[in-house]
């Protein structure tokens, strides 16, 4: 199964000069927590996620309005391609630990969302008939890494709980 087949399709993007306000207002009108950010090339140059901007609200005292999506965007951010394997793209989310892949063509710029909420929605159809392209025992496996503890425990001392 490509990723083309089962991404959420035409990507709601936002530039860097955008202010938070407006990237909150795109998340909100389209029911998205996380939206690519592009150049004036349209190119992907970053990802703000709803996450991004509540720590950045909430640690830097300044109003929405104040910040600019440059100011708070990951530029570090992980990709795949509408043609790609929906296993590459799977364990590329779980081995980065992200829940969102923005899907660009070849030129770098954003077609689509890949989600973990999209694989999961297409995961195991038609198992029963014995020809399931996205088994869940895979899906699974991916997802167990992707939420797994990244952090050790540390043990509870019993005289200080």
């Amino acid at each position: 199964m490509k990723v083309k087949d089962i991404m959420s399709q035409n990507a709601v993007c936002c530039s860097a000069n955008s202010n938070i306000g407006q990237a909150v207002e795109l998340m909100w009108v389209h029911n998205c927590g996380m939206l690519p950010v592009v150049g004036s090339d349209h190119k992907l140059s970053g990802i703000i996620t709803d996450r991004d901007i509540c720590i950045a609200v909430g640690t830097r005292n300044k109003l929405a309005g104040e910040l600019t999506v440059a100011d708070v965007a990951s530029k570090d951010v992980f990709t795949c391609r509408p043609e790609d394997d929906v296993y590459a793209a799977l364990r590329i989310m779980a081995s980065k630990h992200v829940r969102r892949l923005p899907v660009v063509d070849n030129a770098g710029i954003p077609l689509g969302i890949l989600s973990t909420d999209d694989v999961v929605a297409h995961g195991g159809l038609n198992k029963w008939a014995g020809n399931s392209e996205l088994p869940s025992e895979e899906i699974i496996k991916n997802l167990k890494v992707l939420y797994g503890q990244k952090f050790p425990m540390v043990p509870v001392n019993a005289a200080t709980a």
